[in-house]
């Protein structure tokens, strides 16, 4: 218990999920396919507003936790609350809907249609949520200094400013959280630095950032880094139970980075 009488949250998930501030609460998860465990009993939870890093290497379980966590993949066992809703009893269409409504996922290898432009490709996300807004469209590729390269077609685009369209179709819908897999690594240094700030402007406006690396300077911008090995949780780092600090830059300056 903490001096405010509360739970603190931990690697093995300690912290009460019905607590407001938990957003994600994963409970004794595995996920197997035939004898492989992808995960093994894996627990822990994710505060509102939250910046955590996803760590290990190949074949740790980075990307099944991920696609747990984004409605993309259910458990073999276990419980996944996210606002306390009950993700592992759901069926793919109220998965989708999740998915839809309250995650924004931005992608290593982008996920571009590529007959579609920028803009078209941002709104596309609006369809499946709502109605398509062009401006609103224009005004998320705006915010991540794409507004010049709003026609251009993917083939058009740098990887550096597909990503950026990524991440504009990401936050379209003004998403709870946004979960990114390896969102920096086909980038160079000056376009992951444009998008790891934006990320923390994003993370100072309260949005919950969950962010899958194998990246160590990129994992030290969270708040937290869970290590993953062997499909569980073998250590954290940061957070109240160490003194692991973060290399966070000012919002006004992440703005004026993106805006160049």
């Amino acid at each position: 218990m903490t001096a405010e009488g509360t739970t603190a949250p931990d690697a093995t998930g300690d912290a009460s999920p019905e607590s407001d501030d938990i957003i994600i609460s994963i409970q004794d998860v595995s996920r197997r396919y035939g004898d492989l465990a992808a995960l093994d009993d894996v627990s822990l939870s994710i505060r509102r507003g939250e910046w955590v890093s996803i760590v290990g290497p190949s074949g740790s379980g980075k990307s099944t936790l991920m696609n747990i966590i984004g409605c993309m993949d259910s458990p073999t066992e276990g419980i996944v609350l996210l606002e306390g809703d009950r993700l592992d009893k759901m069926g793919e269409p109220e998965l989708a809907a999740v998915r839809r409504n309250k995650i924004g996922l931005v992608f290593q290898q982008f996920h571009l249609v590529q007959h579609l432009n920028a803009v078209e490709n941002v709104e596309l996300a609006q369809y499946y949520h709502s109605l398509p807004d062009e401006n609103e469209a224009l005004e998320a590729l705006a915010r991540v200094g794409m507004a010049e390269r709003a026609t251009h077609l993917p083939r058009e685009l740098s990887g550096g400013e597909q990503q950026r369209v990524c991440v504009a179709r990401a936050l379209i819908n003004h998403p709870d959280i946004i979960l990114a897999d390896e969102p920096t690594g086909n980038l160079d240094e000056a376009n992951e630095k444009i998008v790891i700030d934006f990320f923390h402007t994003l993370h100072d406006a309260g949005t919950t950032l969950i962010v899958v690396t194998h990246d160590a300077e990129v994992a030290a911008q969270g708040d937290r880094q869970i290590i993953l090995e062997h499909g569980r949780v073998a250590r954290e780092i940061g957070g109240s139970e160490d003194s692991h600090t973060t290399k966070k830059r000012p919002a006004k300056a992440a703005e004026e980075t993106i805006s160049e």
